[in-house]
């Protein structure tokens, strides 16, 4: 039966859609390609696993990141990107303010205590000491020496801020409602090339993201669609993309006064997609802890 249906893909249909265009040949042993990336067996294999694979319980859903992202950078045309970086740093004067002010945003405890309720100081304390999470949990041990350099760990620190201020949790639709905010700013923000490469790894995320909740997780899929909408709505409305805030700078704010100086609208309340983490994946060890906590509630 199986075979009968997948034979209803006629041979019309791959000549339609696969085109008649010239065929080339190559002398070499191995698959290549115009794409570079395609040239790449570990990226090809990478991608591939993290597109077809199950959530399964026996490995995380960050798994292999930095491995992609460290190809990435591999195939990355620096000369390009180094030029683009100085050439919007002269078009965009918020953009030039940031790297020239370096003002990181990755706090000790004691710099968080003692934080006025609803101020962004409290905010990220309250995740700081109660999430499990790591704010410096990419590039660890990299010393700031360039613009490039801040760039790569400021963006690191922020992203668990921009989930705090957008109320874009660290849950499942959470990071789909921030990549989509995100991909919005960056394209109305800085030139289309320079924002293809601020967006490279999230294009990534989200592709793969997509493709999994697609073959097997259809209530994930389905809340993902709104998460979407709902993080594009906001990002068109930000002022710029928000990791150039200096967030320093706004330790004292109320996080309500962040959200509407820097156009940070309709913001989730806490909790909204919190369930959704669990639907886009497979059942998690009977010892996990996100797993007792959510039963004990």
């Amino acid at each position: 039966m199986n075979d009968d249906i997948s034979s209803r893909v006629s041979e019309a249909d791959f000549a339609y859609y696969n085109g008649s265009g010239p065929k080339f040949t190559t002398e070499s042993s191995t698959l290549i390609s115009s794409s570079p990336y395609l040239n790449h067996p570990e990226l090809r294999e990478l991608i591939a696993q993290e597109m077809l694979r199950r959530n399964g319980a026996d490995l995380p859903n960050t798994a292999y990141i930095p491995n992609v992202v460290k190809i990435l950078m591999e195939l990355e045309d620096w000369p390009r990107i180094f030029q683009l970086f100085e050439e919007e740093k002269a078009r965009l004067p918020e953009f030039k303010a940031w790297l020239d002010g370096r003002k990181v945003s990755l706090f000790s405890s004691e710099e968080l205590s003692n934080a006025k309720p609803g101020t962004l100081r409290a905010v990220i304390y309250d995740f700081v000491v109660n999430s499990g999470y790591n704010m410096d949990h990419f590039y660890q041990g990299m010393e700031i020496k360039s613009d490039f350099d801040f760039y790569m760990k400021e963006r690191t620190h922020t992203h668990d801020i921009e989930h705090m201020i957008t109320g874009f949790e660290t849950d499942h639709c959470g990071e789909i409602a921030l990549l989509a905010a995100n991909a919005r700013a960056l394209y109305g923000y800085f030139k289309p090339e320079l924002a293809a490469f601020f967006n490279r790894v999230s294009a990534y995320l989200k592709a793969k993201t997509t493709l999994k909740s697609g073959l097997f997780y259809p209530e994930a899929f389905a809340e993902e669609l709104n998460a979407e909408d709902i993080g594009a709505v906001q990002g068109r409305a930000w002022k710029h993309p928000l990791f150039l805030i200096p967030y320093r700078d706004y330790l004292d704010w109320q996080v309500t006064d962040i959200r509407e100086k820097f156009g940070i609208t309709s913001a989730p309340v806490s909790g909204h997609w919190k369930w959704t983490t669990a639907v886009s994946e497979d059942p998690r060890h009977a010892n996990d802890q996100n797993t007792m906590a959510a039963a004990a509630e």
